[in-house]
């Protein structure tokens, strides 16, 4: 095998269609940059509307592809789906144990498949006690559904009702007796809404990792994006054998129908990361955002539930696709990279004091003074971006929001005089080494000619601004806000920015970052060299604020 090209093997059963099975997997094998192999269980006559019939493969033909497989190649992950009876089972686990005795143990995915998601059977009822007692103690993860679980549970006379958050952690702690390393019981068939969320109380340690999930100060992309909060969540629980705590995958729940294969999928992807030494928690991670993305970005195939989008990921994009539930992706990426930073800038005592309306008025007053100054870098900068530019629409789009920055001038001096500022006073106070630090790379930004840059440099700003109005004013609704709206006297500056005419620009901006970089996908040394500007600007801003806090 050539360098990075990571050979896994799955042994699973045929989709004449193309959506589960092995054709999934060596899809996402292919996606995800590894070498697939496969040894064929079954093969079934299937569609997008159900399993039309099942046709096994002799126990000793699936021995022989393994041996023919195992012996030649140096197989690294190895994940199994559908093994459809008994007699199969016995022989995959069989073959398995001598290879893991005689080579050494490589990480195996069990995906116990027993039911499609037509409801199905793949799996007869006396292989089940075979998947417990004989493959499931090879497995370093297995990963039933819902339906899966409780049949295996039943098989134990377990508890196998699975309705709530709740039974998802016993259930997962009771299939962990079956001998695995992990288990990875998968909630996409388990509703669970926000509340249920917001007030189940987790187990001790439990880490939660959200995706797709728009926290962390993203109103901007809510807004703009016309979402709704997200009201009903999928969450896959990971529990380890030890003393590792549990882990939950938060993803908001998807409308859609492109849904079959996607256990397979999943899998697949996870054996993949494990293959390749990812650990664990973060192999399961990548493995839900592949799949959720496949799901979102699948094109309707077929009259029932069709196949994801395997190949989303195909040419390895530093920038996630749009999609209608996530529009804004790279704004969306920047401000999770940059979270902690993102959160002290938009939180920053300056605006919490400004929306209590407790902030010193000399504060205040020497900020607006020095953000005068900062138009007139703001404005320049954008001068720029239309003197770099080859095209009539984005010189149009920069010269209208040079119009704009001269109006919000002209609003901004008026605004001044109620403050007893006047204009020969702006004019003549001195440039603060904040201002003069942020103009500077702004000017510096747009002499290089990279337009893409200097539009991602101006977002911060935009953006930003656009985030505090919103966020204000979320707050000051909410009971016993702690954001004075009314008798503030901030509240002009803060109407400013919730405004309309500021947030249109904010739309008119996001969409402007995110359609250049949907039309020249970055590459990894591209996407660095843009998130490392965004992140300087981000400081720049809370700079701006310790400034006027210090009157510096």
């Amino acid at each position: 095998m050539s360098a990075g090209l990571t050979p896994v093997l799955t042994i699973a059963g045929s989709d004449s269609s193309g959506g589960a099975g092995i054709q999934a997997d060596l899809k996402t094998f292919t996606a995800q940059g590894c070498y697939g192999t496969s040894v064929i269980t079954a093969l079934t006559a299937q569609n997008t509307t159900g399993v039309q019939a099942v046709h096994g493969a002799p126990p000793e033909f699936v021995i022989q592809q393994m041996r023919s497989v195992l012996d030649d190649i140096d197989v690294h992950a190895i994940k199994t789906g559908m093994l459809f009876s008994a007699e199969t089972t016995k022989a995959v686990t069989k073959t398995l144990r001598a290879h893991f005795d005689a080579h050494g143990r490589v990480p195996l995915v069990c995906d116990p498949v027993c039911v499609a998601t037509t409801s199905h059977v793949l799996l007869q009822s006396d292989a089940v006690d075979t998947l417990i007692d004989e493959l499931f103690p090879l497995a370093q993860v297995i990963t039933p559904n819902q339906a899966e679980a409780t049949l295996l549970l039943k098989a134990r006379s377990l508890p196998s009702t699975i309705a709530t958050l709740d039974d998802m952690f016993a259930a997962a702690q009771n299939l962990l007796k079956f001998g695995s390393d992990a288990v990875l019981l998968k909630g996409g068939h388990v509703t669970v809404s926000a509340d249920d969320f917001f007030d189940t109380r987790f187990p001790n340690g439990t880490m939660v990792i959200p995706t797709f999930l728009f926290g962390g100060h993203m109103e901007i992309l809510l807004k703009n994006g016309n979402l709704e909060p997200v009201m009903d969540f999928v969450i896959d629980v990971l529990c380890q054998q030890g003393d590792k705590p549990m882990t939950l995958y938060a993803r908001p729940r998807l409308q859609s129908k492109s849904t079959h294969g996607t256990g397979c999928t999943l899998s697949a992807a996870l054996a993949c990361n494990l293959g390749n030494g990812i650990p664990m928690e973060t192999a399961v991670a990548q493995a839900t955002v592949y799949t959720h993305l496949g799901i979102e970005t699948a094109p309707p195939i077929g009259k029932g539930y069709g196949p994801l989008n395997h190949l989303h990921s195909i040419s390895q994009l530093t920038v996630r696709p749009r999609t209608p539930g996530h529009p804004h992706p790279v704004a969306y990426q920047f401000i999770q990279t940059t979270r902690d930073l993102w959160k002290s800038y938009i939180e920053h005592d300056f605006v919490v004091q400004l929306g209590k309306g407790t902030l010193d008025r000399a504060s205040f007053i020497h900020f607006i003074k020095q953000d005068y100054h900062y138009l007139k870098y703001y404005s320049r900068a954008y001068a720029l971006l239309a003197a770099k530019s080859h095209d009539f629409g984005p010189i149009s789009s920069a010269v209208k929001v040079m119009s704009d920055i001269a109006a919000e001038t002209t609003m901004h001096v008026s605004y001044c005089a109620q403050f007893d500022i006047t204009v020969e006073e702006l004019e003549e106070t001195p440039e603060s080494p904040a201002t003069m630090a942020y103009g500077a790379f702004l000017i510096d930004v747009g002499l290089q000619g990279d337009t893409t840059k200097l539009l991602v440099a101006l977002a911060a700003c935009l953006l930003g601004y656009g985030e505090v109005g919103l966020w204000l004013k979320k707050e000051a609704a909410a009971p016993n806000s702690w954001v004075k709206w009314q008798g503030n006297p901030y509240l002009k500056w803060m109407k400013d920015y919730t405004g309309e005419a500021f947030q249109s620009a904010v739309a008119v901006g996001l969409e402007t970052i995110e359609a250049r970089v949907a039309a020249d996908p970055p590459s990894l040394v591209r996407y660095s060299e843009l998130l490392a500007v965004w992140e300087r600007c981000i400081r720049l801003e809370k700079q701006f604020w310790d400034m006027a806090m210090n009157l510096a």
